[in-house]
């Protein structure tokens, strides 16, 4: 009983013996009967012991610090001895004593030493005042009690006087006179063991008189078969009885020859209210009763004190077990991604949770994905909203004076076609910045490299004409074919078909959905874990959905090159040139960047703001430097923008070869392309 006591809060106990026997029982019952308790440390008192013995187990005690608990079995004089010791040590509070019957309730083992006994948990069976053994107890004399043999030694030690002159009290030299009367020449207390005795004799009884009935049925008194039973045969009869004892409780035995435990449980209490003593703190009747609302701790805690191997361990925290000590632990905090599943163990979450804040379970990680209001999002906004602006004034301006020299002069098919694709470049910002949905990725695929490629593909057109009607007018008068705009816009339309090829490939092969990537941002530390909501375009799709487009800025970028040197009063070949120029530079930029942050955990962030930005500034370049000049003369130099006389190809490619070689004065008037393009002045039939 005192062991499934001592399970409900300490796990971790000592234990101190003057009996070798009794301690190994205990040991026993601990180790092999309750499996959740550990001993520390079992000590024994020894037989010849000295109080330097005693102040030598205290020590020993104290080397486990964690255990408080200290179950005693030992004589008053023992446990004297291990309360003062503790006293001397000043551990007084410390430790937690447990006490057997054979301290139960007794002043005589505390008696000076109180205050280290405070706290102690002791038990006794329950008794009961048996009614009339008083009376009869109270009666007896040396006269009429001969047949007790220790009832003469038992007279001396109550009344403290001397039977005869052989006898063994020496602390006094008094005589007994033989009247003396017990309970009224000395203190009496009917001792506490009385009904145990009286059910004893009465199990006895009953267990005669069922084996003389099974034994002799026809027969008063012991027959032979009684004789020659035996103890074993009476022990069985034993084990079976069942009556009323005398305080009134049934006298039973189990399967092991053990009566039914009957106890009460006391603990020593000193405090304000009452006198100090032992108060009845609960009781054993086949299961604990406990009132731990009356039960009182050394040093006025107020919560049950703990008896461990090791503190417990902070919540979010497992115990890592030391090996061959089930008792005692190191605790481990559950790190990273992980999360406290029970005592003893931490488990990942899974790849959409993280632990919460004590670690003990997981949590949603948060979903991010790239705000309107959000600065990496401000600035892209604005500059393709600027974009946008100046591409429908420049469309506007070109459908209001689509008829006039200049609008002709500039290809107005391939221009129209142009800032088609300049749009959409500003376009591209908006569709990388709205939340991700089957629609929204769906468009990204299909405008994200579009606007470029139908841009890069009108610039190499253009190119790529201007470079073959002078090389063509350097071995012929013959114009080279395909240069009317309907061929023009024929040979760009086949470009951009690759591009819309590919993608639509791409729509087959892999369709479009957005994802929630939890990976991209899952940090070290998992409070800053995010998931990414993204459409599920990786990085290479993207530069293979832009690489078309980079194709055609190349080779529209050397075809510039090639017709560098041809004079800026026949064609826009220079401001191609530098437009060229310009965005080769802005995309050199934009690779390092895109691919050096991969890692990064602002990875969203940076990457498409540094996509806009490049795609925006793309745009701005090829709408500032192609088509702004013409705007300008348009709106503020009308008087510039007249028809100029049509000249042969054989007397446009002289003149150009001619300017060429000579270094001519600057134009009189601010816009050369505006005097003559080769698309308009140069008459085929000629």
């Amino acid at each position: 009983m005192i062991v499934t006591y001592i399970k409900t809060w300490w796990m971790h106990i000592n234990t101190i013996s003057s009996n070798e026997k009794k301690a190994g029982r205990l040991l026993e019952a601990i180790t092999q009967r309750h499996r959740g308790i550990c001993i520390a440390q079992s000590l024994k008192i020894p037989h010849d012991r000295k109080q330097a013995d005693f102040d030598k187990i205290v020590d020993q005690l104290y080397s486990t610090n964690n255990a408080r608990a200290v179950i005693i079995f030992a004589s008053d004089e023992d446990i004297r001895g291990m309360l003062n010791a503790s006293k001397k040590a000043d551990k007084v509070g410390h430790f937690l004593w447990i006490g057997s019957d054979s301290w139960g309730a007794k002043n005589s083992p505390i008696h000076l030493l109180e205050e280290a006994a405070v706290g102690a948990i002791t038990i006794l069976p329950k008794r009961a005042t048996i009614a009339g053994f008083d009376a009869y107890f109270a009666s007896r004399s040396l006269e009429n009690n001969r047949r007790n043999v220790w009832f003469a030694e038992f007279w001396e030690e109550n009344f403290n006087c001397k039977l005869m002159s052989s006898s063994k009290k020496e602390e006094t030299s008094r005589k007994c006179t033989g009247q003396e009367r017990i309970g009224i020449d000395s203190k009496y207390e009917q001792e506490g063991k009385v009904q145990f005795v009286i059910d004893a004799v009465y199990a006895m009884a009953h267990a005669l008189h069922n084996m003389q009935k099974d034994l002799c049925p026809d027969m008063s008194g012991i027959c032979p078969e009684m004789e020659v039973a035996g103890g074993k045969k009476l022990l069985k009869y034993i084990r079976s009885v069942s009556f009323n004892g005398s305080a009134g409780t049934s006298v039973t035995f189990n399967r092991n020859g053990d009566a039914p435990g009957r106890y009460d449980l006391f603990q020593y209490q000193v405090n304000n209210n009452s006198t100090p003593g032992y108060r009845v703190i609960g009781q054993w009747m086949d299961t604990l009763q406990l009132n731990i609302e009356d039960m009182q701790w050394p040093n006025g805690e107020q919560e049950i004190p703990i008896s461990v191997c090791n503190l417990p361990c902070k919540t979010g925290e497992r115990k890592k077990m030391v090996k061959g000590m089930p008792c005692c632990w190191h605790c481990e905090l559950c790190d990273g991604y992980q999360y406290q599943y029970d005592e003893t163990t931490c488990k990942l979450c899974t790849y959409n949770m993280r632990p919460n804040a004590n670690r003990t379970g997981c949590q949603p990680i948060p979903i991010v994905k790239l705000e309107w209001h959000s600065p990496w999002a401000v600035i892209p906004v604005f500059l393709a909203m600027l974009g946008i602006i100046a591409t429908i004034f420049v469309m506007a301006t070109f459908i209001r004076y689509n008829d006039t020299p200049i609008v002709r002069a500039s290809g107005r098919e391939l221009s129209y076609v142009l800032l088609t694709g300049i749009f959409l470049c500003y376009i591209i910002t908006f569709l990388m910045i709205a939340k991700p949905d089957i629609g929204i990725c769906s468009f990204r695929r299909i405008f994200l490299g579009l606007g470029m490629c139908i841009s890069y593909a009108a610039l190499l057109t253009k190119t790529n004409r201007i470079y073959r009607i002078f090389e063509e007018g350097k071995k012929s008068v013959t114009p080279p074919k395909l240069i009317s705009p309907t061929s023009q816009l024929a040979i760009t339309s086949s470009l951009i078909s690759v591009q819309l090829l590919g993608v639509f490939i791409w729509f087959g092969v892999d369709p479009p959905n957005a994802v929630i990537d939890y990976d991209e941002q899952k940090t070290i530390n998992p409070d800053k874990a995010r998931g990414v909501l993204k459409c599920d375009i990786t990085d290479l799709q993207i530069i293979c959905s832009l690489g078309y487009s980079i194709l055609l800025m190349v080779t529209c970028t050397v075809y510039a090159i090639k017709t560098r040197g041809v004079p800026e009063n026949f064609n826009e070949a220079k401001p191609i040139g530098f437009t060229m120029y310009t965005t080769c530079i802005v995309w050199l930029a934009f690779i390092p960047i895109f691919f050096g942050t991969a890692q990064s955990a602002e990875k969203l962030y940076i990457q498409t703001t540094t996509l806009t930005i490049s795609m925006n500034l793309s745009a701005s370049v090829a709408l500032g430097m192609l088509y702004m000049p013409k705007v300008y003369v348009i709106i503020f130099h009308p008087e510039l923008n007249v028809q100029k006389r049509k000249r042969s190809f054989k007397a446009v490619v002289t003149a150009a070869t001619m300017s060429s070689r000579l270094s001519h004065k600057p134009s009189d008037r601010p816009n050369g392309e505006a005097k003559t393009e080769l698309c308009e002045n140069v008459d085929p039939n000629s």
